[in-house]
């Protein structure tokens, strides 16, 4: 398992009339662990579609709403790989808030695609590899 922690602030422009995260800006908070979690590894998004090829567009987008999120809150997002990716990667996030209460959770199932052939492919060893520190154990 893989599990990685991303704190952030939260703006005035990312919030509603209510002064509460706007539900639209969820899925940013989900990018943003799942970008800084493989970041973190040794991977960046931009390396994978630049040089291998290789992009992760969103398949599904499930999300469950617990506390509100407010203006200006310190949040961390925990983004957590339970298993090793095959076909398709699955990200778990945990959003809490600046209490460490738990505020929002999701989850996010992307694929692997072949930029030429527009085809879906597996898992790029490259990230594979960076991954099969936490998987081989």
């Amino acid at each position: 398992m893989y599990t990685y922690e991303h704190q952030k602030r939260i703006l005035y422009g990312e919030t509603d009339q209510m002064g509460y995260l706007y539900y639209g800006n969820y899925c940013l908070l989900y990018e943003a662990g799942r970008t800084e979690s493989i970041r973190a590894i040794g991977v960046s998004y931009k390396y994978l579609e630049e040089e291998m090829k290789v992009m992760m567009p969103v398949l599904a987008v499930s999300s469950r709403y617990l506390r509100p999120i407010k203006y200006d809150e310190h949040i961390t997002i925990k983004t957590i790989l339970r298993e090793r990716p095959g076909k398709l990667i699955v990200f778990e996030h945990e959003i809490f808030n600046e209490n460490g209460d738990l505020a929002h959770k999701a989850e996010v199932k992307l694929v692997f695609v072949d930029m030429v052939t527009q085809k879906r492919v597996s898992t790029p060893d490259y990230l594979n590899d960076k991954l099969a520190v936490y998987f081989d154990q």
